[in-house]
């Protein structure tokens, strides 16, 4: 039986939100034909995020060689917590048969890559001996662009959620499958 009991209070919740993310996009560096799938996905995105599709921000330097935690060949496209899900969305549709790693970006590097991560295709056994377990400072990307950590307002104040919240049980009320709310 587990002591644990998830937060519930908004504020809290809220204040703790993960606004960055990191997805690591991983080949076999030896395999030709992965290396070159993965270098066409990062174009892909990289096109797309000109178009407008996302913010999604690859990091400039392609590892052909395993390099911290991470086992083979990789790279990393940081993205904003305002299109985590078009990015999400984009890379389980079009990731051919790269594997993908999906964490969060906090002051716990190694919680972030070892408990709360996820993985688009088959996973693969991370070094976590080379991440720190915490840093004071939040690892905060690309603050000129002011999204993420560095933007400058929330997207809803805490009333505006609560306004949300109150609507949508109101409207779910008469919808049979979904779950209510319990009153406390």
């Amino acid at each position: 039986m587990s002591d644990y009991h998830p937060p519930t209070e908004l504020e809290e919740v809220v204040n703790s939100e993960v606004k960055e993310w990191h997805f690591h996009i991983y080949f076999h560096q030896r395999n030709a034909d992965q290396h070159q799938a993965a270098l066409d996905l990062r174009d892909a995105v990289l096109r797309l995020r000109r178009d407008g599709a996302f913010v999604a921000v690859p990091l400039f330097r392609v590892n052909t060689d395993p390099i911290g935690p991470h086992p083979v060949g990789s790279y990393e496209i940081w993205v904003p917590s305002t299109s985590f899900s078009s990015v999400f969305s984009y890379l389980c549709m079009n990731r051919g048969d790269l594997s993908i790693l999906v964490h969060p970006l906090t002051r716990e590097a190694r919680k972030d890559h070892e408990l709360r991560n996820a993985w688009i295709g088959p996973s693969f056994p991370l070094d976590l001996s080379t991440l720190p377990v915490k840093t004071e400072k939040l690892p905060i990307q690309y603050p000129s662009l002011k999204l993420g950590y560095s933007a400058p307002e929330p997207e809803f104040t805490l009333d505006q959620r609560r306004h949300i919240g109150a609507n949508l049980e109101r409207i779910l009320k008469g919808e049979k499958e979904a779950a209510k709310a319990p009153m406390n």
